[in-house]
C-alpha cells in the first residue's frame, strides 16, 4: 500500500506561518514566490481599483496557491498539497499594508490607537483538482497608545514586515485590549481553518 503523503508545500516567506504549521505537526517544504523577476512579481499584491479588503486578501491568497501549484507541475516536483495565505489589516474599510518606514509605521499605529480594526487572513489549498479557500476575520481592539509607546515600538524591527505595522506575537501584544476571532489568524495563519482545508486535501491531522 502506498504510504500517505504527510508533507505539503508552503508558498510563503513568513516565519510565523512556519512556526504555526509546526505547532500543529504539519511537515512542509517551502516554495518561494519571487518579487523581483524581470517581468515583475510572481503574484502582484497591488490592490485593484475598487477592490474590497476581503476580496483583495482572498484574490492574493488564491493566486499565490495557483502559481505555486503551477511551479510544482512545471518543475516536476513531488505532488503534494500547496498552501498559501495572505493577511491584511483594515480600518474604516481601508487596507493598511506593510509600512515603508518609521514615519508610516508611527502614523498607522496612531490611527489604530484606541480603536477596533479588522485582521483578514485568507488561506488557499491547491491539490490536483481540489481548490479550497477560507477567509478568517478577527476584530482587534487596541488600547489608547501614548506617543512615547508608539515611538519606542517603531524603533524596533517588528513593524516593518507586517501588515498594519505590528505583530501580535511580539511586543505589540501589550497594545491589544480585546480580540474577537483567531489569535493564530492575526499572526497570519488561522489554524482551525488551515487544518480543515488540509484534511480535505488528504493530510492526516488529529
Amino acid at each position: 500500500m502506498k504510504p500517505i503523503e504527510k508533507k505539503i508545500y508552503l508558498a510563503s516567506k513568513s516565519p510565523r506561518r512556519r512556526e504555526l504549521l509546526r505547532q500543529i505537526g504539519v511537515e512542509f517544504e517551502l516554495l518561494m514566490l519571487r518579487n523581483d523577476t524581470p517581468r515583475g512579481p510572481d503574484v502582484t499584491e497591488l490592490v485593484l481599483p475598487g477592490e474590497e479588503p476581503i476580496d483583495y486578501v482572498a484574490r492574493v491568497s488564491r493566486e499565490k496557491a495557483a502559481f505555486a501549484w503551477t511551479m510544482v507541475q512545471t518543475r516536476r516536483l513531488t505532488i503534494r498539497p500547496v498552501l498559501a495565505a495572505d493577511t491584511t489589516v483594515t480600518l474604516d474599510g481601508e487596507i493598511l499594508g506593510k509600512p515603508a518606514g518609521k514615519a508610516e509605521a508611527e502614523a498607522m499605529l496612531a490611527r489604530l490607537s484606541g480603536r477596533t480594526h479588522q485582521v483578514l487572513t485568507s488561506i488557499a489549498v491547491h491539490h490536483q483538482s481540489l481548490v479550497e479557500q477560507l477567509t478568517q476575520v478577527s476584530q482587534v481592539r487596541f488600547a489608547t497608545l501614548s506617543a512615547a509607546s508608539i515611538r519606542a515600538y517603531c524603533a524596533t524591527q517588528e513593524p516593518y514586515d507586517k501588515a498594519g505595522g505590528y505583530g501580535i506575537q511580539g511586543l505589540a501584544a501589550l497594545f491589544v485590549e480585546h480580540i474577537d476571532g483567531s489569535h493564530s489568524g492575526i499572526m497570519g495563519l488561522p489554524l482551525y481553518e488551515t487544518a480543515t482545508l488540509l484534511r480535505k486535501a488528504g493530510i492526516p491531522l488529529a
